[in-house]
């Protein structure tokens, strides 16, 4: 019982997507409310303030768990490793308040979409539904499954015929009421963020907060000039920061505003076209399109074509051709049905359709699928509404040494608080000094000096043309130690160049013909399907589209026209495109050709397909074009040539680019027969025509990029579409695969009948024969890995297929592929985005650099993904680079490091800060004394202010080093930096602090005043003395005038400027200090007001800086104290903690190794003497014993039962069958 109660307790929201959260029933309790309400005004609103950082506390205190059903209050949380909580209230919509009558009987639904969980969720005969808003979703409660799900789209379980049948003539309009108010409105509005909302949110962030308290505590003391200073530093960081996220505001808000005031026509069942705004949509209603329009929603098309230009998603302005959803009879999900390559029938919100073709049957028609929020441009909405929270170790152990800082100030708060209740200081003195020394550890400065470095970084790399959405993640960029790139448009030119025609006839390839000839293409079938199997589209005249579809009918010399009146027959619509023989083009006996279905490209699937008519045949012609092992695999047998394999391997071993086309004819005379095949119909049976092959060369940028990454040590990786042997080649052409490493093919196989799934490693050896050099061909001799170092050069290519085989039935032999897996070939979206995932679970911090299109999972996916793309900012990626080149690569690097390393130095740097200022106090409170206001003004104003504000603004080092900075600040050689400066600073002043009270001219002003004031004449003497008759001088808790702090204050000021020095180090990371010319400026001007203020013997400043005359020769001891221990600081943090051969030393001699998944496997990898593999064959298990499984891959129901009782005896086991 109580278990269903838990269980009902608790349930999960968006199970299995990336926002998965976990959600909690309470319900709301007077008592309680009460009990906090009064707990609240007893703390002075400390309470509240406590349960706005700390929501669960308030859900917690306020309520008690409870059935989701019943729940009034819920609390949500994070599946992901920050576990955040959201508090959100239960609301109740009614549909008795809309206008007209709604049916009431239980057993008939409300819509007339049976999977819609509007009908489970709305109670009868109350009319009552229950809803919740999270991060601007709408969920609503299923009363029959008793959980949240989603509204405001279509579910996923309508079949082709459902969206067909259910919506295709339209929502009636009191189904329109019902979904408007259930759904909400199709609007994606972001609010401009009052200033008053943004200041609060500002002000009530724990460390104003607490600055907050130091600064009243400071002011209640007479500290004014310096609380003012922080005060005046804080508000315009405030300032500054509301300001940024106003205008970030305004700028979505101006992003999205027209998206809500958008015109559209629909049809309304029984009622015809109507027009309205676009914010009334709701799901389910048809869409008519009658041309050019920005989609307000994610619609599926579901009669005539359209042309879209998808940039706002992918960043690519091409044109993409979208067909309607097949009229399927089947039962199946309409996405299942159409596999990977649903997307080819949606058009997505915020994308601009260019060009409509209805179908001849009427307009085109699209039906509502998502609507709001829950669209695609809603989605990257909220992306940037909700980013990511990034888990990097830097803000993690910053977090930690705050804490570390903070409990240093709660030592301090008690010391002094044993201090001034032994020397019987009245108690309120008491606690106002103890709070003042519990506030001296945290610097004010610390958020401001944190941020100024990132921005610093963000200007410079605008300045290079790279423009970053996230601009957290440039720290993460200098962590980069793996970068993945696209080759197509990245490493290789966008456009290619045709090289030649290779055609087929009687089974075996003929003659082909040169592009360079300055030759017309003949004649051939070949010929037709060059011309028409495109996505092309003519556009105000223009022929528009792919760039690779561009160059290949630009090769036929063909022309693109519009179809008209005399050349339409058969009910040809007027919007199909025809192509005609240019002036160029060799003579034809086909005069016109019309391309009327067309399956668009995917890269998915690999190809496209087109149904034509050539003008004077009864019939028509299906032509196909893709990847070559893609088309010949979908061609009867005997039309593929016998050497089909190693022609192909000729080419792309080469660096070609190599495409097939096939073709049949089909034996159908009606065009309306023709309009409703599906593409498995037409890609079938189909008759091999031949391979066009295209030159894609590197673009001049590629090799010195990859060599520089190299020579840094950065490990390149090749994630593309393309051919395998086409990536191989280009990989070691480009020198990402070096001269004398050896290739080994990693080829896995899905299981069969029979037969477990297999993975073969083949080696490619290089041979000097051919018409170019270092062709590459499969060795199936006996030929291994040589011994030495050939072992440690050797680098694993495979295709996407095989990854995926790899991923479901060898998960445990993936890591060892991957740490030295360098050309991933024939890779879907999917498939990208799941190797950069593989990647980072190996601890590497991966960047991805692609051109946006088939790259948006990936670049999203990894540490730093960079798009190029001529858009300023590209939603794809949190970098976006205007120059479109990998050049952008090591230049985002070299700053990710410099800023990384910047903020280390100013971490490290306001810790010291602190803590120097931190014992200086502690040393003066032990006689009940502190530093005067100037002296910390001059300390913390004058020099650390300044120099934080400076201190990041060094530019990055213009080589990359062989090394990655420290990623972390609890490293060792961080932590005793900190460490042993802390223990310099401390015996310098201790020393300090101890030997001026042996000097002869040395007393205790506070017990010899008179005399003092008596021989002092020519000098002002601070007020905190009060003389009495007696010639003695009583002390007031926190008088100033003292040797002590005449002495302390140049030692703890000389030490800050030296830190700041010492902490500032250029090479390898940053450029020299003294590039940094206001920064190093500054450090001389500190350092020169510091000495002159030492040695000038001036009754003014004297007067001003609370100090009290001493001989010349003492303050040489003191600055030469100061200098020591500069000299020493210098000499252990550059020569010893900075000395990277020393701590390799090390930790070869303690055996400390990085804990890194990668290196632990590299390091595994290297003692077994039997990898890698080379022509041989492993299985996945031998049918009686083990199997490789990735058991989060597969559920239970899609493992055998057999499999299922085996995975309890064994884990891996596996035989091996050597070729």
């Amino acid at each position: 019982m109580e278990e269903d109660y838990k269980k009902g307790h608790r349930a999960l929201l968006n199970s299995g997507e990336e926002n998965e959260l976990e959600v909690f029933g309470y319900r709301s309790q007077t008592l309680r409310s009460v009990l906090c309400f009064l707990a609240s005004v007893l703390t002075c609103g400390v309470l509240l303030l406590v349960f706005y950082w700390r929501p669960q506390w308030k859900v917690w205190a306020n309520c008690i768990p409870c059935p989701l059903q019943e729940a009034d209050i819920v609390l949500l949380r994070t599946t992901d490793e920050f576990q955040r909580y959201m508090r959100k209230k239960v609301i109740c919509l009614y549909l008795s308040t809309l206008k007209f009558p709604i049916n009431k009987n239980i057993g008939e639904p409300l819509v007339s979409d049976h999977h819609s969980v509007i009908n489970k969720a709305v109670l009868k005969p109350e009319l009552k539904l229950r809803c919740i808003q999270v991060q601007k979703i709408r969920y609503v409660w299923d009363n029959l499954e008793k959980q949240f799900k989603k509204v405001g789209l279509l579910e996923d379980s309508n079949s082709c015929y459902d969206i067909h049948h259910t919506f295709g003539l339209g929502l009636t309009s009191e189904e329109q009421e019902i979904r408007r108010l259930v759904c909400g409105p199709n609007a994606i509005e972001v609010e401009i963020q009052p200033i008053w909302k943004l200041l609060v949110k500002q002000v009530l962030n724990p460390f104003y907060v607490f600055q907050a308290f130091t600064l009243t505590l400071w002011l209640s003391q007479g500290y004014i000039e310096y609380s003012v200073a922080i005060i005046i530093l804080s508000i315009l960081s405030i300032i500054l920061s509301i300001y940024d996220l106003r205008q970030q505001s305004v700028k979505l808000h101006n992003l999205v505003e027209d998206h809500n005031k958008v015109q559209v026509k629909i049809n309304v069942k029984d009622k015809g076209l109507q027009e309205l705004e676009s914010h009334l949509l709701v799901p389910g209603d048809t869409l008519i399109l009658s041309g050019k329009l920005s989609l307000p929603c994610d619609a599926v098309l579901i009669d005539g074509n359209c042309v879209v230009n998808e940039g706002m998603l992918t960043g690519e302005s091409i044109p993409v051709t979208k067909t309607p959803l097949p009229q399927s009879e089947n039962t199946m999900p309409w996405k299942s049905h159409s596999l990977e390559d649903y997307r080819r029938h949606v058009l997505f919100c915020g994308t601009e359709v260019i060009q409509v073709k209805p179908s001849g049957q009427g307009p085109v028609r699209a039906i509502v699928l998502q609507t709001g929020y829950n669209t695609a441009k809603g989605d990257l909405v909220r992306s940037i509404l909700y980013p990511r929270p990034l888990n990097f170790k830097l803000y993690s152990d910053a977090f930690k040494f705050i804490v570390f800082l903070a409990c240093l100030g709660v030592v301090g708060f008690f010391y002094a608080l044993g201090v001034y209740i032994h020397h019987g200081v009245p108690s309120r003195d008491t606690m106002t000094m103890a709070l003042l020394l519990l506030t001296v550890t945290v610097p004010p400065v610390l958020p401001a000096a944190l941020t100024t470095g990132i921005v610093y970084a963000q200007k410079r790399l605008k300045k290079k043309n790279i423009f970053c959405i996230s601009p957290q993640r440039i720290n993460m960029c200098g962590q980069l130690n793996l970068v993945c790139f696209d080759k197509t448009g990245t490493l290789t030119e966008d456009g290619l160049d045709l090289w030649g025609t290779v055609p087929t006839a009687d089974n075996s390839f003929q003659e082909g013909h040169s592009f360079t000839s300055g030759e017309a293409l003949p004649w051939s079938p070949l010929c037709a399907a060059m011309a028409s199997c495109h996505s092309l589209i003519l556009l105000d005249g223009t022929i528009q589209g792919d760039p690779l579809d561009l160059k290949m009918f630009e090769g036929t010399a063909w022309t693109m026209e519009d179809c008209n009146v005399d050349c339409c027959t058969f009910g040809m619509s007027e919007s199909h495109v025809i192509i005609k023989p240019g002036p160029r083009a060799s003579q034809s006996p086909v005069e016109v050709i019309t391309i009327l279905l067309q399956f668009p490209f995917s890269s998915n699937l690999q190809r496209m397909s087109v149904v034509t008519q050539l003008a004077g045949e009864d019939h028509f012609q299906a032509y196909m074009k893709g990847a070559p092992e893609m088309v010949a695999r979908f061609c009867r047998s005997e039309t593929v040539p016998k050497n089909f394999s190693q022609k192909l391997k000729n080419y792309t071993t080469q660096g070609f680019r190599v495409i097939a086309f096939a073709h049949k004819t089909l034996k159908m005379g009606l065009l309306s027969d023709v309009m409703s095949l599906t593409r498995d119909e037409v890609e079938s049976e189909l008759t091999f025509l031949g391979l066009l092959i295209m030159e894609n060369r590197l673009k001049k940028e590629t090799k010195p990029v990859l060599k520089e990454l190299n020579e840094a040590h950065i490990r390149t990786v090749m994630i593309t579409g393309d051919n395998l042997q086409t990536a191989i080649t280009v990989a070691k052409n480009s020198g990402m695969i070096p001269q004398g490493s050896q290739v080994i093919l990693v080829e896995a196989n899905e299981p069969e009948e029979f037969a477990p799934a297999s993975v073969t490693w083949q080696l490619v050896k290089n041979q000097e024969n051919g018409p170019r050099k270092n062709e590459a061909y499969i060795n199936v001799g006996n030929s291994s890995v040589p011994d030495g170092e050939g072992r440690s050069s050797y680098h694993f290519a495979m295709s996407g297929k095989s990854y995926q085989v790899l991923f479901q039935h060898f998960y445990t032999l993936l890591p060892k592929i991957l740490v030295n897996g360098t050309i991933f070939a024939r890779m879907s979206p999917g498939q990208k985005s799941s190797l950069v995932e593989e990647f980072q679970k190996l601890n590497y911090y991966v960047g991805m650099c692609g051109d946006g299109a088939n790259d948006c999972g990936a670049l999203k996916m990894a540490h730093a993904g960079i798009s190029l793309s001529e858009q300023e900012a590209s939603v794809a990626s949190p970098f976006t680079s205007k120059t479109a080149n990998i050049e952008c690569v090591p230049h985002l690097i070299k700053e990710g490091r410099a800023a990384l390393v910047s903020s280390f130095g100013v971490f490290k740097y306001l810790t010291m800060y602190g803590i120097i200022q931190f014992i200086g106090t502690s040393l003066l409170y032990w006689q009940l004394q502190l530093f005067g206001n100037y002296q910390y003004l001059m300390q913390d104003v004058a020099i650390t202010l300044m120099v934080c504000l400076t201190m990041s603004s060094t530019h990055a080092y213009p080589k990359l080093a062989p090394y990655r900075p420290a990623g972390q600040l609890l490293s060792p050689p961080l932590l005793l930096s900190v460490i042993l400066n802390s223990g310099f600073t401390c015996i310098v002043q201790i020393c300090a602090f101890l030997f001026v009270k042996q000097q002869p001219w040395y007393f205790e002003i506070y017990k010899y005043s008179e005399c003092f004031l008596a021989n002092q004449t020519k000098f002002s003497i601070n007020m905190t003395l009060e003389r009495n008759c007696t010639g003695n001088a009583t002390l007031i808790p926190g008088s100033i005038l003292s040797f002590e702090s005449t002495t302390l204050w140049p030692i703890c000021t000389i030490n800050c400027i030296a830190i700041a020095f010492i902490f500032s180090k250029g090479k390898p990371f940053r450029k020299p200090i003294y590039t940094n010319y206001i920064f190093s400026f500054l450090l001389i001007s500190a350092l020169s007001l510091t000495v002159f203020i030492l040695f000038s013997d001036f009754q003014d400043i004297y007067s001003g800086m609370e100090f009290i005359p001493t001989i010349t020769s003492w303050r040489v001891s003191i600055f030469m104290a100061a200098v020591v221990q500069f000299c020493v600081a210098f000499f252990v943090e550059d020569v010893i903690l900075q000395n990277r051969k020393l701590w390799r030393l090390i930790k070869k001699k303690f055996g400390f190794h990085s804990q890194s998944h990668y290196r632990n496997w590299q390091r595994k990898l290297a003692e077994d003497s039997s990898w890698p593999p080379t022509n041989r064959t492993e299985y996945s298990g031998d049918g009686k014993n083990g199997f490789y499984i990735n058991l989060g891959y597969e559920s239970l129901e899609q493992i055998p039962k057999e499999e299922c009782e085996l995975r309890g005896q064994t884990t891996e086991h596996h035989f091996l069958t050597r070729l």
